[in-house]
C-alpha cells in the first residue's frame, strides 16, 4: 500500500488538533514549485534542512565545550537532535504538527557561529553599526539566501510556517526581539514554534547540567541548595553518597521526564481553558500557551542562575571564551583590512552583501576546528596557507 501526500494531508486533518498547523493550509513557498507525491510540505522542509551544509557543520560547533575537549560532550548537532526528540514528544501530546515541529527544531541553530554563545556575542559586537549579528536571523539567511542548491532560486525555498518558526525562535539566551521583515510582528510564534522553543530550553538545561557533572566543572554537593536537585534525589531515591555514572544518567533522565510532563500538564490546562479553534487564535494571544507550571518555572530560573555562575563562568569555560573572542576578532579584522585573503567565492559575495556582511557570513559558517585552522594560516608563520 502506498500513502500519497494527499492521504497524509487527510490524516493530518483527521488527527491533529484544530489549533495545529496543517501542511495543506500552508501559506506556501517564496518560489512556486510542485509538492512531492509522497511527502507533505513540512516533511520536505525537514528533509531539505537535513541535507544542508550548515546542518552538517553543527557537528563541530560548540554547545558549551569545544569539540576537541572530549568526544562525549554535546555539540550543536547533538543538542539539535535532542531538542528535536523532545519537540516531537511534546507535539504528539498536544496534537500539534510533529513534522513542522521537527523541521523547526532541526533548523533553529543553523545560524550559530563557532564557539557557541560567545561567538555570537563577539560577532554582534564586531558588526555594531553594520546590522549586528543574531543567530536567528542568520538561520533565516542560511535557508533563504546562503545555501545554494537550486538553479532557480537562492536558499531552500521552505514554507512560510517553517521560516516564521525559525525567525521567531526565542529563549532568554537569544539576543534579538525576533522581528523580521515579511513576518507579522503582531503575531507571536505559533504552537509548533513555541514547542520548539521550550524543547530547546529543556534540552540545554538538562544536558548542560549533565555535561558539567561529567566534566567535573560541577560536583553534586554544589547542587544541594537547588530545589530541582533535591526533587531529583528524592525521585530516584539517591542517598547523596556515591555519585556514579549510572546515578548521573538516572538524574538527568528523571529531570527530563519531570520537565516534559510538567509542560504537558501545564500547557494542557491552558489549552483546555482557552479552547483555541485555529492556529491564528494561539498566535493572537498576549502570552505563550506552551509553558511550565509556576513551581517548575521557579526551579528552572534557580538552575539557570546556578549554571550561569558556576558553569558558564567557570574559569575553564571563560578561558575558551576569551580565546574565542581573540580568534574571531583577529580573523574578522584581518579579512576586513585585506579582503584579498578571503576565498574567491566570498570575495564575489562582497558586491552583493557588502564587505562586513560577507565576512561575517563566512566566519559564522565556520566550525570551531576550521576557525582555529584559519587563524593559524593567517597568523602562524610556520603554518602553510
Amino acid at each position: 500500500m502506498l500513502i500519497t501526500r494527499e492521504q497524509l494531508e487527510a490524516i493530518e486533518e483527521r488527527t491533529l488538533a484544530p489549533y495545529a498547523l496543517q501542511s495543506r493550509a500552508s501559506k506556501g513557498r517564496q518560489h512556486p514549485e510542485d509538492e512531492p507525491e509522497f511527502r507533505t510540505a513540512f516533511q520536505r522542509d525537514r528533509d531539505r534542512i537535513l541535507h544542508t551544509t550548515a546542518f552538517r557543520r553543527l557537528e563541530y560547533k560548540t554547545q558549551v565545550f569545544v569539540n576537541f575537549e572530549g568526544d562525549y560532550y554535546r555539540t550543536r548537532l547533538t543538542h539539535t537532535l535532542e531538542v528535536t526528540q523532545i519537540g516531537r514528544s511534546l507535539a504528539r501530546a498536544f496534537g500539534a504538527n510533529e513534522d513542522l515541529v521537527e523541521a523547526i527544531c532541526l533548523g533553529h541553530d543553523l545560524g550559530h557561529p563557532p564557539f557557541g554563545h560567545s561567538g555570537e556575542a563577539i560577532l554582534n559586537k564586531l558588526m555594531a553599526g553594520h546590522g549586528g549579528f543574531d543567530h536567528n536571523r542568520q538561520s533565516l539567511r542560511i535557508v533563504t539566501q546562503l545555501e545554494a542548491r537550486y538553479p532557480d532560486w537562492p536558499g531552500l525555498n521552505l514554507t512560510y510556517e517553517l521560516r516564521e518558526g525559525i525567525v521567531k525562535h526565542e529563549t532568554e539566551y537569544d539576543l534579538s526581539d525576533s522581528a523580521a521583515e515579511g513576518f507579522d510582528p503582531d503575531l507571536r510564534a505559533g504552537l509548533e514554534a513555541q514547542i520548539a522553543n521550550i524543547a530547546d530550553e529543556l534540552a540545554y538545561n538538562a544536558h548542560d547540567l549533565d555535561d558539567g557533572l561529567r566534566s567535573g566543572l560541577l560536583v553534586p554537593r554544589q547542587l544541594d541548595a537547588l530545589g530541582i536537585w533535591q526533587m531529583l534525589k528524592e525521585s530516584i531515591g539517591w542517598d547523596g553518597r556515591q555519585f556514579t555514572e549510572q546515578v548521573r544518567h538516572r538524574m538527568i533522565r528523571r529531570m527530563l521526564g519531570i520537565e516534559i510532563n510538567d509542560v504537558i500538564e501545564a500547557t494542557g490546562a491552558v489549552l483546555a481553558r482557552l479552547q483555541p479553534e485555529s492556529p491564528e487564535a494561539i498566535q493572537r494571544l498576549s502570552h505563550n500557551v506552551v509553558q511550565h507550571s509556576d513551581e517548575i518555572k521557579r526551579s528552572n530560573a534557580e538552575l539557570k542562575a546556578f549554571l550561569y555562575n558556576e558553569m558558564y563562568r567557570h574559569h575553564r569555560v571563560a578561558r575558551m571564551a576569551v580565546k574565542a573572542e581573540r580568534f574571531i576578532t583577529q580573523i574578522f579584522e584581518t579579512y576586513v583590512a585585506e579582503p584579498g585573503q578571503l576565498p574567491p567565492s566570498v570575495q564575489r559575495a562582497i558586491d552583493e552583501r557588502g564587505l562586513y556582511r560577507a565576512v561575517t557570513d563566512y566566519i559564522a559558517g565556520m566550525t570551531d576546528r576550521y576557525a582555529l585552522q584559519e587563524w593559524q594560516k593567517l597568523f602562524d608563520p610556520f603554518t602553510r596557507t
